[in-house]
């Protein structure tokens, strides 16, 4: 009996902490977006660069940022920017998306799903 107590005891230290990891997460992604994402893309809406502008992309449909240029492929992909299309996309972009411009590969895991917490917080604070 001590022991399910003590079980439930820590479970329910963990749940709270949840939150924060994640907080540490997209501030870690804000700093890696800054150092490896950033000379290619904004997250200013409308602020294009080499590619589109990230503003708002979790949740959008791929290839359509107003005024941004696209590859064909990427143009005609039906993918649906959601954190897991996202963190596939950041490990190996051209296997995703044959023929896609972007050539720039996250290959540490950690780093990927920081990047895309930090998009997903950056998402939601618009």
């Amino acid at each position: 009996m001590t022991r399910v107590i003590v079980s439930l005891f820590a479970l329910s230290l963990v749940g709270p902490m949840s939150g924060v990891a994640q907080a540490q997460d997209a501030d870690a992604g804000e700093r890696l977006f800054r150092q490896r994402c950033s000379s290619c893309h904004s997250l200013q809406a409308g602020e294009n660069r080499i590619g589109p502008s990230l503003h708002g992309i979790v949740g959008s449909q791929a290839g359509s940022t107003q005024g941004a240029r696209y590859s064909r492929a990427m143009r005609d992909a039906d993918l649906l920017w959601d954190p897991e299309t996202l963190t596939a996309f950041l490990e190996r972009p051209r296997d995703l998306v044959r023929g896609t411009s972007m050539s720039i590969a996250i290959r540490n895991e950690d780093d990927r799903e920081d990047i895309v917490a930090f998009l997903e917080q950056a998402a939601s604070s618009d």
